[in-house]
């Protein structure tokens, strides 16, 4: 079975695992970085090797390892930091398979706000090791991260959607930041055709993550809150998807693609659609927090990006950010599970929190530091959309449980044949909602 879930590992690397690393083209980065060689045997709690799950969107790898170097040095162990699939959703079923087998092969994982309760079972408590730290943290992240009383993984960062913008295109243009969705397709409408007038037929004036997956049910979820269209399935269970507002979020959507978004936005996730705005091909994107370093560290883009939070669906509607963000938690199955909390305790603490905020624009979870100079200084939306982040809107995998999963799949799915144009919005909310009544006997056993 080790050796199965080994290969897994191997194949993980090869399909999804080395891409983008350090922000790089996908393909160019090792799968596993070995960090601390040399370190003196004799260190405190030397000799252990502990293996870690990390992402490689932005530069999650490339600090993931900085900081993994760093607690590697002090205590003389050794870590491989593994490179798993961007897509959330590849990640957890690759998860789901590696924990599901007990194997050992991973000692910390990198799991969404959304798993601990999917998961949870699977990961020590880790109160015991904590010191009471947590209450730093969010309140909010740290009961989402308790499982029947087990504080299942600690924050490591936290997300919520954004809607970035070409500060110099609309200053040319003599246009504003929109606060509707209205405005939004109107603005990027009147900059992406002058620009094509002016020669570069490749602009495009709004690009988001439209792939059948994870990403999609935040973006969604945004459009569909925003519209007052609820969250997919209410705190009680209900099922509240199949509404008038609901359907004006998917309609409108939809009339984005091939007029102001690309027909391959269908196929776009978080880099995909950070690459074309990047590249000066987009005037509007909306993407996560980590994508305001990457434009600033590129010299084509420093200074000309501006960042406020996403429209609103209408004069009655809200500014709606999808609650996202990532959790260190260690596996039950590992060899060394003191250690790896010792590990994940290090990741997760202030000052590694301070400098991922700082190097790669990653929202911390410690109220304290969104008051930090230096933080504020290198990401001044922090301070400015503090109530945008604290506020977001959680996807509904607290309702729905350890069925969360199979809701949000039957959710991206119905979009997806919406915004493809297979199945009008109405039609496809009315599936949606008969299919989710189904799952949930009417929304009373999730």
């Amino acid at each position: 079975m080790m050796k199965k879930i080994s290969a897994l590992l191997l194949i993980a690397a090869c399909a999804w695992g080395c891409s983008k690393d350090q922000g790089d083209k996908p393909g160019t980065a090792a799968t596993t970085t070995t960090t601390g060689e040399g370190t003196p045997p004799e260190q405190p709690k030397a000799g252990a090797t502990i293996a870690i799950s990390c992402g490689a969107v932005g530069q999650e790898l490339e600090l993931c390892k900085a900081a993994a170097e760093e607690w590697a040095t002090k205590t003389g162990n050794k870590v491989n930091v593994i490179s798993t699939p961007n897509s959330a959703t590849d990640r957890l079923a690759l998860y789901q398979q590696i924990l599901g087998a007990g194997a050992s092969d991973i000692d910390v994982f990198q799991i969404d706000v959304i798993w601990p309760g999917i998961l949870g079972n699977h990961f020590i408590d880790l109160k015991a090791h904590s010191k009471g730290v947590e209450a730093s943290h969010f309140e909010a992240i740290i009961q989402n991260n308790t499982v029947a009383g087990k504080l299942v993984a600690m924050p490591w960062f936290t997300d919520g959607g954004l809607l970035y913008y070409r500060k110099d295109l609309l200053e040319k243009h003599g246009a504003q930041p929109p606060t509707t969705w209205t405005e939004l397709t109107e603005t990027a409408k009147k900059i992406q055709d002058a620009e094509r007038a002016a020669g570069n037929d490749k602009m495009w004036g709004f690009v988001w993550q439209g792939k059948a997956y994870e990403g999609l049910t935040c973006n969604a979820i945004e459009w569909v809150t925003s519209f007052g269209g609820g969250t997919i399935v209410d705190a009680a269970g209900k099922v509240t998807i199949n509404n008038p507002q609901a359907v004006a979020a998917l309609q409108t959507a939809a009339g984005w693609i091939g007029t102001i978004t690309p027909d391959g936005v269908l196929n776009y996730a978080e880099e995909e659609a950070r690459g074309v705005f990047q590249s000066g091909n987009a005037v509007f994107m909306r993407n996560w927090p980590y994508a305001w370093a990457m434009a600033q560290a590129d010299e084509n883009l420093k200074d000309k990006v501006g960042v406020v939070a996403l429209p609103k669906g209408g004069a009655d509607g809200r500014h709606a950010a999808a609650l996202g963000g990532w959790q260190l938690a260690v596996s039950k199955y590992s060899k060394h599970p003191e250690i790896a909390a010792d590990l994940v305790m290090h990741l997760t603490s202030k000052e590694v929190q301070k400098q991922r905020a700082i190097q790669g624009s990653y929202n911390p979870t410690i109220a304290e530091l969104y008051k930090d100079q230096d933080v504020l200084t290198a990401t001044p939306f922090f301070g400015q959309l503090y109530d945008t982040f604290v506020n977001a809107v959680p996807r509904p995998s607290t309702a729905t449980g350890s069925k969360y999963n199979q809701v949000s799949n039957e959710f991206w799915n119905a979009v997806y044949a919406t915004l493809s144009g297979k199945t009008p919005a109405d039609k496809s909310l009315q599936e949606l909602q008969q299919k989710l009544d189904d799952m949930s006997r009417g929304g009373t056993s999730w």
